[in-house]
């Protein structure tokens, strides 16, 4: 291969992987046909947004999603050390497996997963601004934390093992079956929103919490760090 050929297909890495990092996971067209057929709406997308008032940007995403017996589908955030975020609306719906709530701040680590049966893909990334200043609106920079494909958990959470929802999750294998560790700090995160790939008609938020719960939670958090 010759070294314009090789900085081709090093440009088109790149490009994939700062679209998978900015988009969140790209679904075939037979997956998002039977997700909506199902009725499960997944929407990653995060957008800079500016608050007039405080004179500043911020990121906002949106917690939704949900599962049917054999598909499901889920995004959410949470900050950069995995901690729960309070959302800024909760949202409620007449349908089912959509929006669930509403979430900014000027860092955000979302965390998304599709389950196709016992076969799950998870995907974390990181955003942030780029480029503050008087009277300039910020670039969108974003990088992948973890990226599993292809994992596995062979319990049915959404039927006759749904008692273990929120205390499991997949393995994920490189290819050449090494085991691959989702970060330590996001544990948490990625086992909720296992249990949201396959809530049934989900109607409720499984990352995103009340303010007062997500400070509270902080609070334990730190409580249990020891002190030097």
């Amino acid at each position: 291969m010759t070294r314009d050929a090789q900085k081709g297909v090093q440009g088109r890495e790149l490009d994939h992987h700062e679209l998978l990092a900015r988009q969140g996971l790209r679904f075939p067209a037979i997956i998002l046909g039977h997700l909506r057929s199902a009725g499960i709406y997944c929407q990653p997308t995060v957008s800079i947004e500016h608050q007039h008032l405080a004179k500043r940007y911020v990121l906002r995403g949106v917690e939704c999603g949900g599962a049917v017996a054999d598909l499901g589908a889920y995004s959410s955030f949470t900050d950069e050390q995995g901690n729960a975020l309070a959302w800024l609306q909760r949202v409620d719906t007449v349908g089912v497996n959509g929006v669930h709530a509403i979430v900014v701040a000027p860092v955000l680590v979302r965390i998304e997963m599709l389950r196709v049966q016992r076969t799950y893909d998870v995907l974390i990334t990181r955003h942030g601004l780029r480029g503050v200043g008087q009277n300039q609106r910020p670039r969108l920079e974003s990088s992948i934390l973890f990226y599993g494909r292809r994992g596995t958990l062979e319990m049915e959470l959404w039927g006759n093992d749904r008692a273990f929802c929120g205390a499991v999750s997949p393995a994920f294998y490189s290819r050449s079956g090494e085991t691959l560790a989702v970060p330590d700090e996001f544990h948490d995160a990625v086992t909720r929103i296992s249990a949201a790939a396959c809530c049934v008609g989900c109607r409720h938020c499984h990352l995103l919490q009340p303010k007062a719960i997500a400070s509270s939670l902080d609070e334990g958090r730190r409580s249990l760090i020891p002190v030097a």
